[in-house]
């Protein structure tokens, strides 16, 4: 994965319209790519996929596929097996939607006491992960079951180096009672933290939510392998870019610090560019501080408020995050003069989370801010291939697809989905570079994707 010569080509391009971009015009369908007779993903020619989940099939464990299929990732195993975590992004007046339909009465005992909210047994949450395993040689999909659940609004997330995938709560509500179309919602648990699920898990684990992690609407996650320290962005429309460093790496629930990022010198510099001139330029590199938070885990959404009064820099609806090595890619939906969109680059300092990081402060790079006439549109969840291109997943008002950004910084349509208004989500790769992953969050399917992929 040539990593560096991918981010210096698109800094060069930086001018181009299109990383993370979203377009206030119609999008066209584009012709360039083969129509799908099955009304799910058009490809390119030679493509082709495969469905390995869909929402409201019969899992293994005798549950149903929960819908709204949301971030993702894949492990490698044994013998041409890979196991997806898959978030389910729901909510408890969903019931349709879930995976207990009308059997969550039928449930043991046992089995309900790994929901980390039951709602009174009247309204539990229906968020939470599947674990599908499947075969990429026989294309089959061997076993599934829900792995996660009691959870909400399960968006985003990120995988672990040390096996695990953590999914995040897209959400900051609290125990009581709501009304909901109607209906009744009650909650015996506070939302809007992240949880982890072991890959190597077999059944539903129990689920406990990591409250040094912090209390707010997480979206996405990415470890730095070399120190352990979790950066996870947040979906608001001033939002933070926040740090985990774990008391110990790979122990998450046994504590550390929260921090936000704050410019050196420009302290609650909003990175936005909603205004004629913009507070960051294309290109602009700059030297980064971290800010302690306290009060991790409050009564009232105030983390981000508090953080930006101490000087943490805002951004425009954090979404996507991925690592590529020492670097860190992230989405701003709404960044920008013409709020299409911006992508970020992270550099950690090289004595990250320590106390000589001031010596050498890591840094903060806008990579691309997308104009009125980008092929990107409303970038989201986001991957690096391994041969070096990033492929990021749409999630706009008009169809979505899937956008490939080249080295060089030109860009071509990978897929797209003129069949629905349903965003792309959850895209990610084998270990061996064959196959592709991404779901259709409605009505709620998992893709298997092949064909002639560049090589690295």
């Amino acid at each position: 994965m040539d990593r560096r010569r991918f981010l210096q080509s698109i800094a060069a391009a930086a001018t181009l319209p299109g990383l993370g971009s979203a377009c206030a015009a119609q999008k066209t369908r584009n012709r360039s790519l083969q129509s799908d007779p099955a009304k799910l993903l058009d490809l390119p020619r030679g493509f082709s996929y495969r469905v390995i989940s869909r929402a409201g099939d019969r899992m293994s464990d005798g549950l149903l596929v929960p819908g709204a299929h949301d971030g993702m990732a894949v492990f490698g195993g044994e013998d041409d097996r890979v196991t997806l975590i898959c978030n389910h992004e729901l909510t408890p007046d969903w019931l349709d939607l879930s995976g207990f339909g009308d059997r969550y009465d039928q449930l043991p005992e046992t089995t309900k006491r790994k929901l980390y909210d039951r709602g009174g047994d009247i309204t539990p949450g229906l968020g939470g992960t599947t674990t599908t395993v499947f075969n990429t040689r026989t294309g089959e999909t061997e076993n599934q079951f829900l792995s996660l659940a009691g959870t909400e609004t399960n968006c985003a997330g990120g995988h672990t180096p040390w096996g695990s995938w953590l999914s995040c709560e897209e959400t900051f509500v609290g125990a009581g009672h709501e009304i909901s179309s109607g209906a009744t919602i009650v909650r015996e648990q506070r939302h809007g933290y992240v949880f982890e699920v072991p890959a190597a898990a077999t059944e539903l684990v129990d689920a406990q939510p990591i409250k040094a992690m912090g209390r707010f609407e997480h979206e996405a996650a990415a470890v730095h392998e070399a120190s352990g320290i979790v950066y996870m962005t947040e979906d608001r429309h001033f939002s933070l870019f926040y740090r985990y460093i774990p008391d110990v790496p790979g122990e998450l629930q046994k504590g550390g610090r929260l921090q936000a990022l704050a410019i050196i010198d420009r302290p609650s510099l909003a990175t936005h560019n909603w205004g004629a001139t913009p507070d960051i330029a294309v290109g602009d590199s700059l030297q980064v501080r971290w800010i302690d938070l306290d009060d991790v885990d409050p009564d009232s959404n105030s983390l981000r408020l508090r953080g930006t009064r101490a000087g943490a820099a805002t951004f425009a609806r954090g979404e996507g995050l991925c690592a590529a090595a020492d670097e860190f890619a992230f989405t701003c939906t709404y960044g920008g003069f013409a709020k299409l969109g911006q992508v970020f680059i992270y550099t950690p300092s090289e004595f990250e989370g320590s106390s000589k990081e001031a010596e050498s402060p890591g840094t903060l790079r806008l990579l691309a801010e997308a104009g009125d006439n980008s092929i990107l549109r409303n970038a989201d969840n986001l991957t690096l291939a391994p041969w070096g291109d990033l492929v990021v997943c749409e999630d706009t008002s008009d169809h979505c697809g899937l956008v490939g950004v080249r080295p060089d910084g030109s860009m071509y349509h990978l897929a797209d989905n003129p069949h629905s208004n349903s965003e792309l989500a959850g895209v990610c790769f084998s270990a061996d570079g064959e196959t592709l992953f991404v779901n259709i969050q409605y009505p709620g399917v998992t893709l298997a994707i092949t064909g002639p992929w560049p090589r690295a």
